[in-house]
């Protein structure tokens, strides 16, 4: 069955987004999320279309609007790892859209987000390791000290003997210590950890560069050798062509004497 003006529409509008989904857009870029809200209108008149296609397009057409629509709804995520959350759930297209493509552009729309998602998280992971573990000591400080003023408020409240209250305060005082230390013993390790990196990869690059200079120097050793080989190759040439042209010479001028001294006989 020939496709109708709307659907014509309804995929031509698809293949656009579908393009514009695959590039990088701006924060402030509009285009997209009205075109799919066009969309989601358009797929909702040819369903109630007398003649509309098979249901497998339909519900094909569908899938590729659901999984624009959630792709919008997941760069709209504040967090890295919320995004890569959402887009594992998406859905893409199993079907080209347009003859020319050879793969489903949804797909490959997904793969690139994924991809995408993953390399902010990557980078933020690397940004911020040395600094995850001193931030959750951190929230651990701050929550012992709102325990702390619960904790209090409770004794003032209850009131509470000044024996125990003293006793409450020291042991929170030395549990703040004790995160204290270990917070500080933590940024030695990170620190110490960093250096030794930054020292096995100094010394992976002068063994790079001395492997590169020595490669250097073997290749001007070889092209010597080579030149040296050639010029003796050259010289024996000429020594050989020089015994050839004098014993030549040799044999001619003793001819010339042999038929003087013999003369013809009669």
């Amino acid at each position: 069955m020939a496709a109708t003006r709307l659907e014509l529409n309804l995929m031509r509008l698809l293949s656009r987004c579908e393009a514009l989904a695959a590039e990088r857009r701006d924060p402030e870029e509009w285009r997209l999320e009205k075109y799919v809200a066009a969309l989601e209108d358009m797929l909702r008149e040819l369903k109630k279309q007398s003649n509309k296609p098979a249901p497998e397009l339909l519900n094909e057409y569908s899938r590729k609007v659901d999984f624009l629509k959630g792709l919008l709804e997941a760069e709209k995520l504040s967090s890295s790892t919320e995004k890569a959350l959402a887009n594992q759930f998406l859905a893409p297209g199993r079907t080209p859209t347009t003859t020319k493509e050879r793969t489903p552009a949804t797909k490959t729309v997904h793969l690139q987000t994924k991809a995408r998602c993953t390399g902010k998280m990557r980078s933020e992971l690397l940004g911020t390791v040395c600094f995850g573990a001193a931030a959750s000591l951190l929230l651990v400080y701050r929550l012992s000290l709102v325990a702390f003023s619960c904790l209090r408020g409770l004794a003032s409240d209850e009131k509470q003997s000044a024996v125990e209250l003293d006793a409450v305060l020291q042991h929170h005082q030395d549990m703040q210590e004790k995160l204290a230390e270990e917070m500080l013993s933590l940024a030695r390790s990170l620190k110490n950890n960093t250096l030794a990196a930054q020292n096995v990869i100094k010394q992976d690059n002068q063994t790079l560069s001395h492997s590169l200079r020595m490669a250097d120097q073997n290749f001007e050793k070889l092209k010597d050798e080579s030149d040296r080989l050639e010029q003796h190759a050259k010289k024996s040439v000429n020594w050989l062509l020089w015994i050839m042209l004098i014993v030549v010479c040799f044999i001619f001028i003793s001819m010339i004497l042999f038929i003087r001294i013999f003369p013809k006989l009669k």
